[in-house]
């Protein structure tokens, strides 16, 4: 399982904050109250966004006189415009930015260079595990135990259906079909929809998905059709990792159950998301206590159910304490979400081993062994390298309708 990562004292770090270089960024006094700066990719229209806006004011207003003033900038491109608000942020005082999407990392990256003075923190990102850049920092969660835990859910609101479903909502072997809309064919996105996809399948065996990929974090009209069309292809159950309300809409309108991500919406049977007030003030109350932001891997931190990162919920009392039972063995270790004998690949063969390419380099090659044998289950170790995920194994059951190259 993942530990929370640890806060540790770097003296090299402690005295970069307590100097200052003409060009570094303005120095940081601890015990002062700390200027915190928020770069989203778009506003709080956006399910994702809103997410780490929400969690953001929430840390900060928990934190109290230990932050002295908070700026978030939204509708940030991923793009050169991140670099320009991240030095903006810079200039207002910042001791502290974050940025929320993975596309803000390069310019991320170069403004953490430009100014020495000032941490950055970077949701979704791989390069600190090996930039060597002590004031940039990554950060994720174990979000794919969130995921499963509320497909185990639908599952069991599936599993009620049963005797409801339509012709159309079976595939010619039997199996009951599963829709997902995703936004990029990226490791994140598939380390998602699998680890969704099996939490039905621990509930309800024969099941089979399909995935429609949108090519877009955020197209409300596009998310829309491609809910519409996984429903109109049969899917009994739909959930997606992209940030509109486009599916869950579509989804409402047809009335099939949907399973939402990052927003509980009032049609939605079960749902999970990334909290990251705890890591904002974790990432806070260091610089605060003047100590330096450090995980176990490289700078690399990931939250988790234990850390309360990790949320999940459903509707039905009945299915949310039979779905608490199984977070609690995710928690002990006696079940894993990625448990290679729950899953096949390549028409029917056990995944024994796996590299995954956790180092990023730029090669796409993968470099680190990513199977793991813990007391008596094999699983596929995510988060355990990096925080950002790197499961990108394509499983038996689950169809890419337009896969792609990226």
């Amino acid at each position: 399982m993942n530990k929370p990562a640890k806060l540790i004292l770097s003296l090299g770090a402690l005295l970069m904050m307590a100097g200052c270089s003409a060009n570094g960024g303005q120095s940081y006094t601890p015990g002062t109250g700390v200027k915190v700066g928020l770069i989203c990719l778009h506003d709080d229209s956006s399910t994702y966004d809103k997410n780490f806006i929400d969690s953001m004011n929430a840390a900060v207003e928990s934190l109290g006189s230990k932050v002295s003033s908070k700026i978030i900038k939204t509708g940030v491109a991923e793009g050169n415009e991140c670099y320009i608000a991240a030095k903006d942020l810079v200039k207002q005082g910042c001791n502290v930015i974050f940025a929320d999407s993975f596309g803000h990392e390069a310019f991320m990256l170069k403004a953490a260079k430009e100014f020495p003075n000032v941490t950055f923190c970077h949701a979704t990102g791989t390069q600190a595990k090996t930039a060597n850049q002590s004031n940039y920092h990554n950060a994720f969660a174990s979000i794919y135990e969130g995921r499963y835990l509320a497909g185990y859910a639908a599952g069991l609101k599936l599993q009620s259906m049963v005797n409801s479903l339509k012709q159309n909502n079976y595939d010619d072997k039997g199996n009951i079909k599963l829709g997902y809309v995703g936004a990029f064919p990226y490791a994140e996105v598939v380390s998602g929809y699998t680890s969704w996809f099996l939490g039905v399948q621990a509930v309800v065996p024969n099941v089979v998905m399909d995935v429609q990929y949108t090519r877009a974090w955020y197209t409300l009209d596009g998310e829309r059709d491609a809910a519409n069309m996984l429903i109109t292809r049969g899917a009994a159950l739909v959930s997606q990792h992209a940030d509109s309300m486009g599916a869950p809409n579509a989804c409402a309108e047809a009335n099939v159950p949907n399973v939402t991500y990052n927003l509980f919406t009032d049609g939605a049977i079960s749902y999970s998301k990334i909290d990251w007030a705890p890591y904002y003030k974790a990432v806070i109350n260091a610089i605060y206590d003047g100590k330096a932001i450090d995980g176990e891997f490289n700078n690399n931190w990931t939250g988790t159910l234990a850390t309360g990162s990790v949320v999940w919920d459903v509707r039905d009392p009945a299915a949310k304490a039979a779905t608490a039972l199984i977070e609690a063995e995710l928690k002990n270790g006696t079940r894993k979400v990625f448990d290679c004998s729950k899953f096949t690949v390549k028409n029917g063969q056990c995944l024994t081993t796996y590299l995954a390419d956790v180092d990023d380099d730029g090669t796409f090659q993968g470099e680190t062994e990513a199977i793991k044998t813990e007391g008596n289950i094999t699983f596929f170790n995510e988060s355990a390298g990096r925080s950002a995920p790197y499961f990108d194994v394509r499983i038996d059951g689950i169809t890419e309708l337009n896969p792609g190259n990226n």
